[in-house]
Formats: structure tokens, C-alpha cells, sequence
């Protein structure tokens, strides 16, 4: 962590503090100045202070810059769950709350940083910060990716996602009753009101398509099977919030519930989308011969199942 201490001078007075500290700060944009401010990173007289406090003469102001971060993504364990590997790519059962690459504020402990500790020939086509990274799942959303080890699978990978020929399969539980069958297509962009969601109305949409294959109905909630050819960012999530049936856990798209029934109590519990990536086929790069892979729920949302499931109920649905 770096310190600035500043003393406002009589002709430096009179402006807002995030133009002021970017005008005697080198090196720091005003996003970043104010990043700062808004993390309590900045303080006057030992307080925190908003960004659009007029500075004072003789204000001592103190600024904390942490040390910069490398650019290049760092190797740390983290006991990932490798389904498969071979020279050519391997296959992750990526658990919920991991960040697939890093970006702004993660710059570390993301899956590229746990694939560099365990593998050291990851594709290069991603780039520095996603090397071997050819799709993505949400940082909630648990389950199957494939990643490439060299430049040669990373593209045949790639263009089998962007031809659709790569089958995705998703466990969900939302709420309400939907049934086996329904198709979602539905256009999705960027929410025009928060540039962090996605949505159904946005001006620039691409398009995207949800299967429900399977359902499995409880009181107040149904555990479907969910299939996508397109890959969209929150797709599902979107999609099925769309619909009027978010999903379980999901706080973004309308998924907390602050009163359930006393059988769905459990799924209060929840710290995520109960959402699961729970089959992926594809053909393997070299030799186009099918490749397919199962991961079954991950005990926080197994537990939630197995406790609102009824004792009558079918375990898979149909």
C-alpha cells in the first residue's frame, strides 16, 4: 500500500475532491480516483469523505493506493476438480464462486489462475489474462467447462461453440410451474438501466435460445433440465426470469424470496442461483471423436434439494 499525504493549498482550494486528487495525483484516471474514494481508500482529517467534497485550504488529505497488480495472471492451488485431461485440453468441474478469468476486481483466485497451477500448456489464443479459455461460466453457476492446451484445439473448440454444435446442459430449480418442452427464444443485450445485467429489452440484442427438456415439479418450485445452443452471457438466467420463473437463490434476475412456505425453507440457505452445469458434449479437436461428461450437483445445492424433495417424489426428473 502506498501513502499520499496532501496539504490543499490557498490556490488549489475550491474544487471537487476527485478533480483535485487527479490533478496532483500522476498516474491516477478519475475512475480510479474515485474507485478509491468510494473503498474508504481517501480520508480528510482521518474520515471518509464522498468524491463530490469541495476541498478546503489546509485540508490534509491522506490517500492509500494499493500496490499494483501484475498484469499477468499468477499459479494458485485450489484443489481443482479436473474431470479430464490430455494433451489437448481438459475438462473442469468449476465450482460456484470462482471467476472463469480475471478481470477488474479479480485478480486472483480465478480459474485461470488454479489452470496455470496445475497445467503449464494452455492456448495462447485467449490471450494473457484467458489463456485456454474458450466459454464461460457465471461466477455463481457451478459445473462443466473445457479448456484448450494448444492454439490448434483452442480454435476447432471455439468453432464448434460458435456453430452450435456443442450441447449444454444445465440443472436449475426456479420458481413456480414450468413445464418439460418449453422453448425460450428471446433476444439478449445489455440491460439499457444497468450495464451489469443482461436483458430481453435491450436496444442491442443477440439472439439466444433456452429448451426446458425436463421438469420436475414440487410445491412452488420445479427442477428442470435446461439446454442452450447459444452461449449468452446470463442466458439462463435471464431467459427464465423473462418468463416469470427466476431461479431459485438468483438476487439479480428476481430470484430471493424473503417468505416461503415452510417445506421450501431450506432454499433460504442459499448463497448463489441454484443453477448447475451438469452436462457438456463436444468432439474432440484431433480426431472428432464425441466426448461427453457428467458432474452431478455439488453438495450445497444437493443438500437443498434433498430437504424440500419430497419422500414420494421420482429423483430424476421427466
Amino acid at each position: 500500500m502506498l501513502r499520499n499525504d496532501l496539504l490543499v493549498s490557498a490556490d488549489e482550494a475550491g474544487v471537487r475532491l476527485d478533480r483535485y486528487l487527479t490533478s496532483v495525483l500522476g498516474g491516477q484516471s478519475r475512475s480510479q480516483i474515485q474507485r478509491l474514494i468510494k473503498h474508504g481508500k481517501v480520508t480528510i482529517a482521518g474520515q471518509a469523505v464522498p468524491a463530490n467534497r469541495i476541498v478546503r485550504a489546509g485540508d490534509a488529505i491522506a490517500v492509500d493506493i494499493p500496490e499494483p497488480v501484475s498484469p499477468t495472471p499468477q499459479p494458485e492451488d485450489h484443489d481443482l476438480d479436473i474431470v479430464y485431461q490430455d494433451s489437448d485440453l481438459i475438462v473442469v468441474n468449476k465450482p460456484a464462486g470462482m471467476v472463469v478469468h480475471p478481470a477488474a476486481g479479480h485478480a486472483q483466485g480465478t480459474l485461470v489462475n488454479a489452470l496455470l497451477h496445475e497445467v503449464d500448456d494452455l492456448s495462447g489464443v485467449g490471450g494473457e489474462l484467458r489463456p485456454g479459455i474458450v466459454h464461460r461460466l457465471d461466477r455463481g453457476t457451478s459445473g462443466l467447462m473445457v479448456v484448450a492446451k494448444n492454439d490448434r484445439a483452442h480454435i476447432e473448440l471455439s468453432r464448434q461453440f460458435h456453430d452450435r454444435e456443442v450441447e449444454k446442459e444445465y440443472v436449475a430449480l426456479v420458481w413456480g410451474v414450468v413445464q418439460a418442452g418449453k422453448r425460450i427464444d428471446l433476444p439478449i443485450g445489455r440491460d439499457p438501466g444497468d450495464r451489469k445485467k443482461m436483458s430481453a429489452k435491450a436496444r442491442r440484442a443477440r439472439s439466444a435460445v433456452t429448451r426446458i427438456t425436463a421438469a420436475l415439479h414440487m410445491p412452488g418450485v420445479t427442477l428442470v433440465h435446461v439446454a442452450i445452443a447459444t452461449g449468452r452471457t446470463h442466458q439462463i438466467r435471464v431467459h427464465l426470469s423473462e418468463i416469470g420463473h427466476p431461479i431459485v437463490g438468483d438476487a439479480v434476475y428476481g430470484g430471493l424470496r424473503r417468505r416461503v412456505a415452510g417445506d421450501l425453507r431450506p432454499v433460504l440457505a442459499l448463497d448463489r442461483p441454484f443453477l448447475h452445469s451438469g452436462r457438456l458434449v463436444f468432439h474432440h479437436p484431433p480426431d472428432g471423436r464425441k466426448m461427453e461428461f457428467e458432474a452431478p450437483l455439488p453438495h450445497d445445492l444437493q443438500l437443498v434439494l434433498d430437504q424440500i424433495l419430497p419422500k414420494d417424489y421420482e429423483r430424476s426428473p421427466s
